[in-house]
């Protein structure tokens, strides 16, 4: 007897669709080097060009407000190069770290009240402990500046976080991984606060581990949203309450108090010295608390931009029947006899008895 079934083999799964090219790590190290040092460069470029403008025309009070705007473009023309020279087809925005989104101002908003609250913390034990010297200067010419002062700082904290967080630190996190990749630019912004330049009684082991700290927020910030909106909040909130509202030196510079100009006279660990909060002992600890906090404010974007959809890994498989069962089928559907027609005639009519009257 013949056997007639036939074991169905399943298709082939179907081919994985074509992702984005990898790069090597090597090359992704390389151009987080390439843009880190072309950030420096644009900070050079950028101070000696807003420099010549100011004394070649006589604009003091502009130098501030120009040199950000030429470091933001020298930034942005850079990475852009960068962008075309790795040929990236994603968005010019998207690679620089400021995507296009619905909750860009949520994420902003909430940075700046980040920034302003970790201000208003380190600021309130030194009014407590009356250790501040306020002087005010309401004449219209302190709030013009105190307007040029607000957006050089908005102007100046977008080129900073491009060009430290944005591009540079993503090539990073695809090199190292996101731990790794924190960790080093936590070591390079100890290094580059311990080679900077400060004035003589500023505790510079304190204001070290304070920008490490600053560094290790704003590194989170990224990793919690993808994006830059909510670092730039925080740092603005943070130098625009400091520098501007509250009038005290912000990292060292006091040129940015105009309505409010603040002295403190505390100990060093509370107020920083002629450096400011910045080199507070107490910022450590507001910072070291608000990472808890920034953790929790962040669980919704970080839900919707850090996890990666779930996309189903299977395929279809259809197996066909075996030959015998489709034939097993088709005959089970056919009638066992032809449809015909039945006619039904009419009954004869009988009489009484049957067989009629025997009279």
């Amino acid at each position: 007897m013949q056997d007639t079934t036939t074991t169905a083999v399943p298709p082939p799964p179907p081919p994985a669709p074509a992702g984005p090219r990898r790069r090597s790590r090597s090359l992704q190290f390389a151009l987080f080097v390439t843009a880190l040092v072309w950030y420096m460069c644009s900070r050079v470029l950028s101070e000696s060009a807003a420099n010549g403008l100011s004394v070649r025309f006589g604009l003091d009070d502009l130098r501030p407000l120009l040199e950000s705007l030429f470091l933001l473009f020298l930034v942005v023309c850079g990475f852009a190069l960068l962008r075309v020279i790795e040929q990236r087809r994603a968005p010019l925005r998207l690679t620089l770290g400021l995507p296009r989104r619905s909750t860009s101002r949520g994420e902003w908003g909430l940075g700046l009240a980040f920034g302003w609250g970790l201000a208003v913390a380190v600021v309130l034990p030194m009014t407590l402990g009356r250790t501040l010297n306020v002087q005010l200067w309401t004449a219209p010419r302190a709030f013009e500046l105190l307007v040029l002062s607000l957006v050089t700082l908005a102007l100046a904290g977008v080129a900073h976080i491009l060009g430290v967080y944005g591009y540079g630190f993503q090539r990073l996190i695809e090199a190292t991984g996101p731990t790794r990749a924190t960790l080093i630019l936590v070591g390079l912004a100890a290094l580059h606060a311990g080679l900077r330049p400060t004035s003589y009684g500023t505790p510079d082991g304190t204001r070290i581990l304070v920008e490490m700290m600053f560094t290790l927020v704003l590194c989170l910030c990224w990793l919690r949203t993808h994006g830059l909106w909510l670092g730039w909040g925080l740092q603005l909130g943070w130098t625009a309450s400091i520098g501007v509202i509250f009038g005290l030196p912000l990292n060292g510079d006091i040129s940015f108090s105009s309505v409010v100009d603040t002295r403190a006279s505390g100990p060093l660990w509370l107020t920083g010295g002629s450096y400011g909060p910045a080199a507070a002992a107490f910022l450590i600890l507001l910072l070291a608390a608000s990472i808890s906090l920034l953790i929790r404010a962040t669980s919704d974007y970080a839900w919707d931009y850090t996890h990666p959809p779930i996309i189903p890994g299977g395929y279809d498989v259809t197996i066909p029947p075996p030959a015998a069962h489709v034939a097993m089928e088709e005959a089970a559907a056919k009638p066992l006899h032809p449809a015909s027609l039945v006619q039904i005639l009419p009954a004869t009519p009988q009489g009484r008895d049957g067989g009629g009257s025997g009279e």
